[in-house]
């Protein structure tokens, strides 16, 4: 009996520390949700799996760090993370385009070099410290509810300015470029040029997300970006399975990728809870973005199997 009731008080008690902990997991999960973003640039409109993004989030947010040491502001701060997560995009984009470097490969090689520019950024140190009573940042654990408006106000900025974006005719030839790259050519747009501005916006996205994490969680880290890629395709995967019938039109795409990273961070703060070695989270991120990939597949196949029965019945 003793057990029982100690089993029932344990699982109340994680049960309460769950819900405690979902605001911050919401807020980390927008902040995640604004990297998936950048993902989806990448992977739904180019059709491009572009590893460099494990690299740019660490560049993002030790690049604001440093600004903000040296008496930067953090909206000029995150303005100059934005920009050199689009430099390091842009070098991807030219090995592709320029030296014929597989896309994939491209980010690995230039993920490669952003772990020797990062820690060049944070003075050959592997983490750095951002006090929230020393320095003027926009959002902190600290303070969740802050935390959540601002997130969520950067998210719904960033996302009319992608949707008013890719309305124009740049924006496009872009989805041209991602959807037929033979077909646009044909029509006279640069693909190239393309590829190296879709890279380039996504990864100056992907940096903003590092810079918003730096200020929120404290401090950055050079290894604070591996993984995302995976977390990224999650968080996308995951909005494009739940939220793909309701969800048809672009802005609500993008939406739908941070609801993902939401849902995403929810999941592991509730697994976490569970008991899960937090060593194993790796591994647990990686089997949910294979089931959510498989989901689309096994979909189609239940379809195609409907259909072709309802043929042979005729």
């Amino acid at each position: 009996m003793m057990g029982f009731l100690d089993a029932v008080t344990g699982a109340v008690a994680n049960m309460t520390g769950f819900l405690d902990a979902v605001p911050g997991a919401v807020a980390q999960g927008i902040i995640w949700g604004i990297m998936a973003i950048g993902v989806y640039i990448t992977f739904r409109i180019l059709d491009i799996a572009d590893l460099t993004v494990d690299g740019t989030m660490a560049t993002g947010g030790a690049t604001l760090v440093v600004c903000m040491t040296l008496g930067i502001p953090a909206g000029i701060a995150m303005i100059i993370a934005f920009i050199a997560g689009c430099i390091a995009g842009l070098i991807t984009g030219l090995f592709n385009t320029k030296f014929g470097i597989p896309a994939i490969l491209s980010g690995i090689l230039m993920q490669l070099i952003l772990y020797s520019v990062n820690l060049r950024i944070m003075s050959q140190k592997a983490n750095l410290p951002l006090s929230v009573e020393k320095y003027h940042i926009i959002l902190s654990l600290r303070n969740i509810p802050l935390a959540l408006i601002v997130s969520g106000a950067f998210t719904v900025i960033l996302i009319a300015v992608l949707y008013w974006f890719f309305g124009t005719e740049m924006g496009h030839s872009l989805r041209a470029t991602g959807c037929n790259m033979n077909m646009a050519r044909a029509n006279g747009i640069n693909t190239d040029t393309n590829k190296i501005i879709g890279l380039s916006l996504s990864n100056g996205i992907v940096a903003l997300s590092g810079a918003l994490l730096s200020q929120y969680q404290g401090f950055c880290d050079v290894n604070m970006g591996r993984g995302a890629i995976v977390i990224g395709l999650a968080a996308v995967i995951i909005g494009e399975v739940i939220f793909g019938k309701i969800f048809k039109n672009f802005a609500l795409r993008l939406l739908a990728a941070v609801f993902g990273g939401i849902i995403y961070y929810i999941v592991i703060t509730f697994v976490l809870r569970l008991g899960l070695n937090a060593n194993d989270l790796k591994m647990f991120s990686a089997l949910v973005v294979a089931i959510f990939l498989a989901v689309p597949y096994w979909k189609r196949k239940i379809a195609e199997k409907n259909t072709r029965e309802k043929k042979e019945a005729a």
